[in-house]
C-alpha cells in the first residue's frame, strides 16, 4: 500500500459524516479519540476526517500543526488498517503534543481496530 494520502482517502460530504457520527463506534488512545465505521466489503480505501477544535487551540497555526502531525502518522501507518472503515481523528488534549506521542496513540488506535 503506498504511503500517501490523496483526496479519494479523505471523509468529504455531508451524508457520510453524519452516517458515521449516527452509527460509528467510539474510542480513545491518549490525545486521539476515534470515531469509525466499518464499510462494506467492495470498498478498497479507508476514508479519514481530521479535527483539532478551536475551543483549545485560538491559534490556526497551532491547529494545523496538530493536524499535519495527525495527517502524517496515519499516512505512515494506514496499511495496519485491513478493512474499509470512516474514520474521524479528534485531538482532545488541551497542549500541544510531540509528534512521537501523537504517532503512538495512532498507532494504539490502528493496532485496536484492525
Amino acid at each position: 500500500m503506498d504511503a500517501t494520502f490523496p483526496k479519494s482517502e479523505r471523509l468529504c460530504g455531508k451524508t457520510a459524516v453524519e452516517a458515521l457520527f449516527e452509527q460509528g463506534k467510539s474510542m480513545q488512545a491518549g490525545c486521539l479519540r476515534c470515531r469509525y465505521l466499518r464499510r462494506g466489503e467492495g470498498e478498497n480505501a479507508s476514508r479519514v476526517v481530521i479535527s483539532v477544535p478551536k475551543r483549545h487551540f485560538k491559534r490556526a497555526v497551532k491547529r494545523n500543526l496538530l493536524k499535519r502531525r495527525i495527517r502524517e502518522s496515519y499516512r505512515r501507518q494506514k496499511s495496519l488498517l485491513e478493512n474499509a472503515t470512516d474514520l474521524l481523528f479528534v485531538y482532545t488534549s488541551r497542549e500541544v503534543l510531540p509528534y512521537e506521542a501523537v504517532y503512538e496513540d495512532m498507532t494504539r488506535i490502528l493496532e485496536a481496530l484492525r
